[in-house]
């Protein structure tokens, strides 16, 4: 039998609540998921939950008991709580039936193998985390090696984040370094490293990606400073053909991305 739980007030849902802030999610190194299909997907690529919290609605769901054991079985802890309690854990009003808590993962660039992919992606002090867990979700669409975060970033595992990767969050790897770790890093790049730049003279649907393609994307108000304009080996830019003169950044990297990979 999994343990009760009715209270706001109990230490495992304040700690779960407190995930909401950044400050609480690095001081803990956790992040928290929502819903059974992401959470199950966290655990059958290897993620076993430090917390696994569900509501009535989902007790006897077949893929909630392999959740169960996989938290079990890693010393996590399993608590059935109130559909208040999910309200309030996930600050919705109609919450997901299943919470899970899990440790954040950041490889290291020098464990990074640029071979095992076609395409990678780097993004420069990207700022709103739709937009980055929309990128974390295309690059596992479209079988990205992983995201590189460069400078001051939002946190991927924020829960804006985490729920816009749709559960990619767990099979895409995701490395941080500063901007002067990146510069000597990439010049090992055994492809070609290609940026956005909106005076570039070069189309990215011309352009050449020497695989395994890297692709450097600025943030969503100036894109690429002098400096990591400087880094790649082609800048490019895509077409504006209506009255528009930019793209969400999500949306420029994917066209980035797939154009790299086709």
């Amino acid at each position: 039998m999994n343990r009760a739980v009715t209270s706001l007030s109990n230490p495992t849902v304040k700690a779960v609540r407190a995930l909401h802030l950044r400050k609480d999610r690095d001081e803990t190194g956790l992040f928290m998921a929502e819903g059974l299909k992401h959470v199950t997907e966290g655990v059958e690529l290897g993620h076993a939950p430090r917390i696994l919290m569900y509501g009535p609605d989902a007790a006897n769901h077949p893929l909630l008991k392999r959740a169960v054991q996989a938290t079990r079985a890693g010393g996590g802890e399993v608590i059935e709580v109130t559909a208040d309690i999910l309200a309030k854990v996930s600050k919705r009003d109609n919450p997901q039936a299943v919470v899970g808590v899990f440790p954040q993962a950041y490889r290291p660039l020098a464990e990074i193998d640029p071979s095992t992919a076609p395409c990678w992606v780097a993004l420069h002090r990207v700022r709103d985390p739709g937009n980055l867990g929309t990128i974390v979700r295309t690059a596992d669409a479209a079988g990205c090696g992983g995201v590189i975060l460069v400078g001051e970033c939002c946190d991927p595992y924020s829960v804006e984040a985490v729920r816009a990767t749709m559960g990619s969050i767990f099979a895409v790897p995701l490395s941080r370094c500063s901007e002067a770790e990146f510069a000597a890093w990439r010049q090992g790049w055994p492809g070609s490293v290609v940026g956005t730049l909106l005076s570039a003279t070069h189309s990215h649907a011309a352009a050449e990606y020497r695989k395994p393609a890297l692709i450097l994307m600025g943030n969503e108000q100036q894109g690429l400073t002098p400096e990591m304009a400087s880094l790649p080996d082609l800048n490019v830019k895509i077409p504006m053909r209506g009255r528009a003169d930019s793209l969400n950044l999500s949306v420029a990297t994917g066209i980035m991305i797939y154009a790299a990979t086709t």
